[in-house]
């Protein structure tokens, strides 16, 4: 089977070298283009490894770009983690199609933050998804699914890099299996339990301490690593990465106003919010992530400071 890679990034370079590394007939690398200044995607630079032929349209709307795209004359196109619209007039130019990775249980969290929302929304079990992509957003019928656990310690890094990631790898490879046994399966989505969510932002990464710990406890894991968790600290803003919640036995006898630091020591500092407080262990200001102890012994971090 003539197989075309399309993708970019970690997740793309690792669906390409588990193709190859099982002797897989890869005709063909698709990768976003780099800007002005831009280091080499890692997808692109083991597909120049491997002496793949590549190929970086800014648009894949041009008749000559799918014309080049059938001179390939591929049987699949795998996508790993594709970010530019693609018609269907060019997913329909291989013999079989083209499959499509997507970390959520399709059709829950459509869009580009698949990883975050269900963490800050409380969700116990997020997944990923291997869809048949059509010219909607993440509506493609669903070829496979795999379903992992969220703890209540979990983050978006530890979510995605110790699970969905090797997990997606292994699914893009059984998926492949399926379309070359011709049992591949084309399960419509149910739209009545669609859910669709935006981009999580820096708006939504916001912290407001005068919520309960278990809203603000999901939006520090749900936006860790990216896009950061943040508050102000002088003004100025202090990306939080990683806090330990501490409710309160009794709410009301918090004593502290909302956002108030009433401790700092060498393992970090701890914050009050509406229903209890954090020991914040991993910050960022304007420079490198540190740990929480260091940075507040450099920013001279006092008791009594508020961050809002």
């Amino acid at each position: 089977m003539r197989i075309v890679v399309h993708g970019q990034q970690a997740f793309g370079k690792a669906v390409l070298d588990a193709l190859l590394k099982r002797g897989e007939n890869v005709v063909g690398v698709y990768v976003a283009p780099e800007k002005p200044g831009q280091k080499a995607d890692p997808l692109k630079e083991a597909a120049v490894a491997a002496k793949l032929p590549i190929f970086q349209p800014a648009s894949y709307r041009k008749m000559e770009v799918w014309e080049e795209f059938r001179t390939l004359k591929p049987d699949l196109q795998v996508m790993a983690f594709v970010t530019l619209f693609v018609p269907e007039e060019f997913l329909n130019i291989p013999t079989h199609g083209s499959i499509q990775y997507h970390p959520s249980l399709l059709p829950a969290y459509r869009g580009p933050s698949a990883i975050n929302w269900p963490i800050i929304k409380g969700e116990t079990e997020t997944g990923l998804s291997i869809f048949w992509p059509d010219s909607g957003l993440d509506t493609g019928d669903v070829l496979l699914q795999k379903k992992t656990p969220i703890s209540a310690t979990d983050t978006l890094g530890s979510v995605y890099f110790d699970r969905l990631f090797p997990m997606g790898v292994e699914a893009m490879l059984e998926s492949i299996d399926l379309v070359k046994a011709g049992k591949a399966p084309r399960i419509k989505q149910d739209n009545s339990k669609a859910t669709y969510e935006g981009r999580c932002g820096a708006d939504n990464a916001k912290i407001d301490w005068g919520k309960p710990w278990i809203q603000v406890d999901r939006v520090i894991r749900g936006c860790s690593p990216a896009p950061g968790a943040w508050t102000n600290l002088d003004g100025k803003p202090l990306k939080i990465f990683e806090a330990t919640p501490v409710p309160a036995k009794d709410p009301k006898g918090i004593a502290g106003k909302m956002g108030e630091i009433v401790e700092v020591g060498a393992d970090g500092f701890t914050v009050v919010c509406a229903d209890g407080r954090f020991k914040v262990r991993r910050v960022q200001a304007d420079g490198p992530k540190l740990a929480a102890g260091e940075f507040s012994t450099a920013a001279k971090l006092a008791v009594g400071t508020r961050l809002t």
